[in-house]
C-alpha cells in the first residue's frame, strides 16, 4: 500500500529542508526523500565547515540567469534579515566575515539542526538513504513513485536535488533527468564558481608560484553597453599548480566564456607605468626590487622573466615603452584559460531548469500542475559569499507557501 502525502520533497539540502518545513508548518503531510544517508552535506562542508549561510547585501543584482528577472519575486519576499531572524529564534551565534557573508561562531551543523527542528515541527516524514526508481504524474494529476523503500504518493513534488557539483558528496542529473521527462527547458549546466586552468606549456612558468596569493581585480566579457556581458570583482587570487584559483577567479568563472580571455590587475591601487616612468629620476634601484615592492617577490622576478626583462636593469636606463609594457603586462595581464577543474571542484553549478518554464511566484512548472523546482537545480546562480544559500532559502520558502 503506497503511502499518501501532501507533499514529497526530493532533496534533503538547503532548499529542499527549507521548503518542507515551511509546507508542513502550513499543515501539509511532507515527506523528504534523499539518496544520501547523511543530511545536507553541501551545508555542512561550506565555508570552511561555518557555512557561510547568507549575504546582508543579496539581491538580484548578484544572480545569474538567461531570465535575470526570475529570482525577484522569491528573494523580495524571503530576504537575509529574514533567514537571520531565524537564525536568531535558534541561537546561533553568527558574524559578518567579508562584504557582508554570514558565518556561524561555531559550526555548520548548527544550521543543518536548526533546519531539522524546523522540519520537526511541522512532523516531516524522511526517507534516506532512499533510491527513486520511478517518478510518473497520474490522470487525476497526483504523482506515484517508485522507491526502493516503498511506494509513495503525493498530491505534489518538490525537485530539490541540486545540480551536478560536486559529485562526491551525492550530486546528480536527477533534477535534469525529470525536466526532461515533463518535457520542460534546460539551459546547458556547466560548472561555476570553480577554479580555471590554463594550457601546461603556457602555464609552465607560473606553476612555480603555487600558494602566492594577492588582492587583484579581475574582468572578463564586455562591460561597455546596453548589453554588457561581462564583470569584474575586487577580490583575492590565488596561484595553483593548474592554473588560478581564489574567490576573484571562483567569481568570474561564472561569467566567463570558454575561448574568451579574462583580464587581471595584479596591483589595482597602482598605476605601473606611470609610476615607473615618473620615477625613473629619483628611483636608483634595480627594476626587479623597485617590482617587488608591490606585488610578492617570486610573482615579480617571475613576470619580469617572462617578460623579457633583466630584475637587475636599473629603472633610469629604461626605456618608457618597455616601462608601458610592463606596466600593461601587470595592470591587464590578459589570459585565455582552457577550461576549468570542473564540477569535482565548482562550488555551484550554473544553468539548470529554464526557469521560464516556471511560475516565479510558486516554483511550479507552468505546463506540469504540481511539480516544483527550486534551489540549485533551476537557472538561478548567485555569485560567492552566501547568494546561494539565499536563493535556497527563498525559493524553498516560495514553494513552501505557495503549496496546495
Amino acid at each position: 500500500m503506497a503511502k499518501q502525502f501532501d507533499v514529497a520533497v526530493i532533496g534533503a539540502g538547503a532548499a529542499g529542508m527549507m521548503c518542507a518545513a515551511v509546507a508542513a508548518q502550513q499543515g501539509k503531510r511532507v515527506v523528504v526523500i534523499d539518496h544520501a544517508a547523511k543530511l545536507a552535506e553541501k551545508i555542512r562542508i561550506s565555508g570552511g565547515g561555518r557555512c557561510n549561510f547568507t549575504n546582508t547585501h543579496a539581491g538580484p543584482q548578484n544572480f545569474l540567469s538567461e531570465n535575470p528577472h526570475f529570482c525577484k519575486s522569491a528573494l523580495s519576499r524571503y530576504t537575509p534579515q529574514d533567514f537571520l531572524a531565524l537564525v536568531k529564534k535558534h541561537r546561533i551565534g553568527y558574524h559578518e566575515k567579508h562584504k557582508g557573508q554570514q558565518f556561524c561562531n561555531d559550526s555548520a551543523e548548527q544550521i543543518i539542526e536548526m533546519l531539522k527542528d524546523e522540519c520537526a515541527a511541522g512532523d516531516v516524514h524522511w526517507r534516506m538513504p532512499c533510491k527513486i526508481e520511478q517518478l510518473e504524474r497520474r490522470d487525476d494529476g497526483s504523482f506515484f513513485l517508485q522507491t526502493d523503500s516503498g511506494e509513495i504518493e503525493a498530491a505534489n513534488v518538490v525537485i530539490a536535488s541540486g545540480g551536478l557539483s560536486i559529485p562526491k558528496i551525492g550530486a546528480t542529473d536527477f533534477a535534469y533527468r525529470i525536466a526532461k521527462q515533463f518535457g520542460l527547458g534546460m539551459i546547458e549546466p556547466r560548472p561555476a564558481l570553480v577554479p580555471l586552468t590554463f594550457d601546461a606549456a603556457s602555464w609552465a612558468p607560473f606553476a612555480e608560484l603555487s600558494g602566492i596569493a594577492l588582492e587583484v581585480d579581475v574582468e572578463t566579457g564586455s562591460l561597455k553597453g546596453r548589453k554588457a556581458t561581462g564583470a569584474r570583482f575586487r577580490e583575492d587570487l590565488l596561484f595553483t599548480h593548474r592554473g588560478l584559483s581564489g574567490p576573484a577567479i571562483l567569481q568570474i568563472s561564472s561569467f566567463w566564456q570558454p575561448g574568451t580571455p579574462i583580464i587581471i590587475n595584479l596591483l589595482p591601487e597602482v598605476d605601473l607605468a606611470q609610476t615607473l616612468i615618473e620615477g625613473k629620476g629619483s628611483l636608483k634601484k634595480q627594476l626587479g626590487n623597485i617590482v617587488a615592492q608591490w606585488l610578492p617577490e617570486r610573482l615579480a622576478a617571475c613576470l619580469l622573466t617572462v617578460h623579457g626583462l633583466a630584475a637587475d636593469a636599473r629603472l633610469a636606463d629604461m626605456p618608457d615603452a618597455q616601462l608601458r609594457k610592463l606596466g600593461q603586462a601587470i595592470n591587464a595581464w590578459s589570459i585565455v584559460p582552457n577550461g576549468s577543474e570542473g564540477y569535482r571542484k565548482a562550488e555551484v553549478t550554473r544553468g539548470g531548469i529554464d526557469t521560464r518554464e516556471l511560475s516565479q511566484q510558486t516554483m511550479m512548472a507552468n505546463k506540469v500542475p504540481g511539480l516544483y523546482f527550486i534551489g540549485e537545480s533551476v537557472d538561478v546562480t548567485g555569485w560567492l559569499g552566501g547568494y546561494n544559500f539565499q536563493w535556497a532559502w527563498a525559493s524553498g520558502m516560495a514553494a513552501g507557501l505557495a503549496l496546495q
